[in-house]
């Protein structure tokens, strides 16, 4: 039953991923937690295990999204090379902070973080936008805080990135695509980052490298990966303004449940 559930997160996910470019962690990680809890894993790793597993899952679907965005021209390459180096430093850095929080406390923090995306997709708020393109050397000062932010909650990055990228004028469905793609170095450094930050650890079940739970990722991979594409497609064809205020409902009730629950 719990590989069942890992299942049917991977093919939600998946679909999130390809339509709002956000890379799904905002469903994985909740889930993942309520699961580890059930479980009767240490409340002082299940939170981080959480983190560091969806960050891994997010490697295959961002590689699935980001091949159904590239064959339709969509992702600017130039950008995306341009953040990757501050992304990278960014992402592992915000690992080395994080592995310092306890597990608790991180539920909470998670939960705040939830209520202000769900605030923010039922809005329709966007940043107004700039006009003007920052330097190389700009791009890459915020991959750095998008690695860093994107690191705590165990997502791709596409809640900070496709706002930032709309900040930049760029088209909205060039947004989502870019960010899709910037998903692939968070997720890489932060599941090594998150590999090395939990080797030690006695509390971790088997099955863990690191604070990365290999049955979780695997079973979410599987359905992660074809629905990214799925996603993919539908994000260019529909208007995604009601799916995203379904989304801010159930990102309400997550963030209610960590921050007076966990």
């Amino acid at each position: 039953m719990t590989f069942l559930l890992y299942l049917l997160v991977g093919a939600f996910a998946g679909v999130l991923a390809g339509l709002f470019g956000i890379g799904g962690g905002m469903v994985i990680v909740p889930v993942l937690i309520i699961s580890f809890t059930a479980a009767g894993i240490s409340p002082e790793v299940m939170t981080h295990m959480a983190v560091a597993t969806s960050l891994t899952t997010i490697v295959f679907t961002s590689i699935s999204s980001v091949h159904e965005h590239h064959s339709k021209g969509a992702i600017d390459w130039s950008i995306v090379r341009s953040m990757t180096f501050g992304i990278v430093v960014g992402t592992a850095l915000g690992v080395a902070f994080i592995s310092e929080v306890p597990g608790p406390v991180l539920q909470i923090i998670i939960g705040v973080f939830a209520l202000l995306v769900a605030a923010k997709m039922f809005s329709g708020w966007e940043p107004p936008g700039s006009g003007a393109r920052p330097s190389a050397k700009g791009f890459m000062t915020a991959g750095s805080m998008i690695g860093f932010g994107s690191s705590w909650f165990g997502i791709g990055g596409g809640t900070f990135t496709v706002p930032y990228l709309s900040w930049m004028r760029f088209d909205m469905r060039q947004a989502v695509a870019t960010s899709a793609a910037c998903g692939i170095p968070i997720a890489l450094t932060g599941a090594v980052a998150n590999v090395a930050a939990g080797w030690d650890n006695e509390l971790l079940p088997s099955g863990a490298t690191g604070y990365i739970y290999w049955p979780a990722v695997v079973g979410i991979a599987l359905t992660s990966v074809p629905f990214a594409r799925v996603g993919a497609k539908l994000a260019h064809r529909l208007d995604a303004a009601l799916l995203k205020k379904l989304f801010a409902v159930l990102l309400c009730v997550v963030g209610i449940r960590f921050i007076f629950f966990s």
